[in-house]
């Protein structure tokens, strides 16, 4: 500790471990959020860190804010661990619990009885409650502002520069059985099945005006020039075993028409190239689900959306992800995208890997967004038996491995846990109710919630949140 303090008195005279000695004007303005204006002083992070948690461990109030700052160090680091679309409603088969209740989480408890909880309403008013809308919200953006669908974001994350005029729409492979669709995913079609159907599509319907753009697995990128965004669109996954065709593309306005029917004649030429397509006869030869039609759907053009810099003031950020759509979140929002080998976007995805990539990205940056997608497609495939095994998964495997990690370190982490959306297996699709979270922050009193769920987070010191009051909280 010694030269820590030496740093401090060096810089500092008169510095000593005093509680509840206020901090020098200089420090407070340029590095204690909810002061007025910045400082010049040319301090650098690690002389700031040295100071703050060796010469003064604990700080009361700010004397020039009058924020109060407790016991939690003064400089954080902060992670969300997102586990998609893991709220759920009682489920009979589990004696009238949720998967959440229902799952040995250890870690998450843990978090809980150290931490405090809330709820958070991640869909306003309004909107749809889709994967864009709630990780947009969960980040503190202002939607009405922002929001311009889920296939531009897709496509940032695929390198796809969406120029003025050109409209993005995400582009599922989709299983249709007769005139219903059976599900969202073509069984879950591999990435290699599916860059060889993409190609071949592009082929036979691509054009100047049309482009398909391979994804990941099923999911997949639409980009038409010229066309109109003002379209209703139903997402594949809201309709599982319903028939087709009356969830065809629809115009809002009559300007769209033209957009409408374009997006259908592609969808039902889709159908008719891919039905003896060679990979979807070797799929149905071994049991699986064809991919025999896509589904276009969340249009939208290039959006207008502000860093986490621009809006919070954090330094570094990155974002880890199986899925395209958070990854492209992460570029729009300024942050730093971290590729990980093995990571499917499934219950089989590499989670360990994942975990080492967080506790890696945390020596380098100051915030991290770690999203694991596992959860939400058991969701949709109804499987209470496989969403129970992914929550556990995400416990055992990334959360337990990354609060012992950061635990040991000098520098502290905050950690927030939370799903985007709950997916109830019941009805296999999203739903707009609020979603459980908990922060911990080395150092914070706990509130008296002990375990991480639905139910038990209605009694968080939290309360019920909306729009960017998580984030402000979070980073607080």
């Amino acid at each position: 500790m010694k030269p820590y303090a030496a740093v401090g008195a060096a810089r500092f005279p008169g510095c000593h471990s005093t509680f509840g000695v206020a901090l020098p004007r200089a420090i407070i303005r340029r590095h204690f959020r909810g002061c007025p204006t910045a400082c010049v002083a040319p301090l650098t992070k690690q002389e700031l860190r040295s100071y703050v948690y060796f010469c003064y461990p604990r700080f009361l109030r700010c004397p020039y804010s009058g924020g109060h700052i407790g016991t939690t160090p003064l400089y954080m680091k902060h992670i969300i661990i997102l586990g998609d679309g893991m709220a759920d409603e009682p489920i009979a088969e589990l004696g009238g619990l949720t998967p959440l209740q229902y799952a040995p989480t250890p870690a998450m408890d843990r978090l809980a009885q150290l931490g405090a909880s809330g709820r958070l309403h991640t869909v306003p008013d309004g909107f749809h409650p889709g994967s864009e809308v709630a990780n947009l919200s969960i980040l503190g953006y202002d939607l009405p502002t922002v929001y311009e669908g889920r296939g531009v974001l897709e496509a940032a994350s695929m390198g796809v520069d969406l120029r003025p005029g050109e409209l993005g729409l995400r582009c599922n492979l989709i299983c249709i059985d007769g005139d219903r669709i059976k599900n969202h995913s073509a069984g879950h079609i591999s990435s290699e099945e599916s860059d060889v159907l993409i190609r071949y599509l592009n082929e036979q319907l691509g054009s100047d005006d049309v482009t398909f753009h391979h994804g990941v697995s099923y999911r997949h990128l639409l980009v038409l020039r010229g066309g109109d965004r003002r379209l209703d669109c139903t997402p594949p996954h809201d309709i599982p075993l319903h028939p087709f065709r009356p969830a065809l593309v629809k115009a809002r306005v009559p300007e769209a028409e033209a957009t409408a029917n374009r997006l259908n004649d592609l969808i039902l030429r889709s159908q008719q190239l891919l039905a003896d397509h060679p990979i979807n006869v070797k799929r149905r030869a071994e049991g699986k689900d064809p991919a025999n039609s896509i589904w276009p759907w969340s249009p939208g053009v290039r959006p207008a959306m502000k860093t986490l810099r621009e809006l919070y003031g954090i330094g570094s950020s990155a974002v880890i992800s199986a899925v395209d759509l958070i990854r492209g979140i992460g570029v729009y929002a300024g942050m730093d995208v971290i590729n990980v080998e093995g990571a499917t976007g499934l219950y089989d995805t590499n989670y360990e890997g994942k975990a080492a990539a967080a506790i890696e990205a945390l020596r380098t940056h100051d915030f991290v967004y770690l999203h694991i997608e596992a959860s939400d497609e058991a969701g949709h495939e109804g499987d209470v038996e496989l969403k129970v095994r992914t929550i556990e998964y995400l416990d055992r495997r990334i959360v337990d491995p990354v609060f012992r990690a950061v635990s040991q370190w000098d520098e502290p982490v905050a950690i927030a846990v939370l799903p985007d959306h709950p997916t109830p297996c019941a009805i296999r699709t999203h739903t707009n109710a609020p979603i459980p979270f908990v922060i911990y922050k080395p150092g914070a009193t706990p509130d008296a919630v002990e375990r991480y769920d639905e139910f038990a987070a209605v009694d968080g010191s939290y309360g019920l949140l909306r729009k960017d009051e998580f984030m402000k909280v979070f980073l607080r």
